[in-house]
């Protein structure tokens, strides 16, 4: 039987690495036995099990950028991340290879060589996040993995209202995780393209698009939503929130398991802000 190395060294002879060479991947992985996506001593991560799958696949230490920086708990369906490989070599043999590295908890869906301009965070131009929520119902312990069970339903025409509110260009520094400090040009300033409300039954997914997140500003968008779906603040409480200078609470938190990063958008091209992120259908079939 194969090694993973020996399976990328087959039909391997035409492949020349170059000094440009570099390879997005998209990936789904499951939060709650990480502590976040990014690399931290002494604790399982995201980046952590990747650059350790990645090392042993090419004999030698590979450093991964993820486009988001996701919470502990926190779930992906469509991570991006980009790597600059030691050698080149075949996609769809990397797909595999990779898998068979990873642990059960982490998949990789897709494979692309970009231009080396190509920042998985840096070219993104829209994040796309998923809250699930259900009321009233059991759900199967698969499903209740990524979804948060609520005492009780929610008023669904004030959400709605609430999320006209929040949504456009805002300061949303009451939304920031505590202790963030907004660096950049943009600071705590960040464009909420979109909040949609999906509601099924006793089923609700917010669905929330923006041009960046803060620390925790996914998971507080959600949080606030949920207080006013549940009749604890009124809807304009949203917008003393978004005018809030440090005298008032910040927006509660909402459980990490009901977030999901679903997908990373780019523009496409010819510039590394423009390169094409990674599809499932290139390389390997969607979860």
């Amino acid at each position: 039987m194969q090694t993973p190395r020996q399976a990328w060294r087959r039909n391997n002879d035409n492949h020349r690495v170059s000094n440009s060479l570099r390879v997005a991947i998209r990936l789904a992985y499951l939060g709650q036995g990480f502590a976040g996506w990014q690399r931290q001593l002494r604790q399982r991560t995201v980046q952590g099990e990747l650059e350790l799958a990645l090392a042993k696949l090419y004999g030698q230490p590979v450093t991964v950028i993820g486009a988001g920086r996701t919470d502990a708990g926190v779930h992906a369906a469509g991570q991006v991340a980009h790597f600059d490989p030691p050698r080149a070599l075949p996609p769809r043999g990397l797909v595999a290879a990779l898998n068979t590295l990873l642990p059960d908890d982490v998949r990789v869906l897709g494979v692309r060589r970009v231009p080396a301009d190509f920042h998985a965070r840096r070219s993104a131009t829209v994040k796309i996040y998923r809250y699930r929520v259900a009321w009233g119902i059991p759900l199967a312990p698969w499903e209740a993995q990524r979804r948060v069970l609520l005492p009780g339903p929610l008023k669904l025409p004030a959400m709605r209202a609430a999320a006209q509110i929040l949504a456009g260009t805002h300061d949303f520094a009451a939304f920031a995780r505590t202790g963030h400090a907004g660096t950049g040009r943009r600071g705590t300033t960040r464009t909420l393209h979109e909040i949609r409300l999906r509601a099924r039954g006793r089923r609700l997914d917010l669905v929330l698009a923006a041009d960046g997140f803060l620390r925790g500003m996914a998971r507080r968008l959600a949080g606030a939503l949920l207080e006013v779906g549940r009749g604890a603040q009124p809807v304009h409480w949203v917008e003393l929130l978004l005018a809030a200078t440090g005298a008032r609470p910040p927006a509660p938190t909402a459980p990490a398991h009901g977030l999901t990063l679903e997908r990373v958008v780019y523009r496409r091209g010819p510039s590394g802000t423009g390169s094409r992120p990674p599809t499932p259908s290139a390389t390997a079939p969607a979860s």
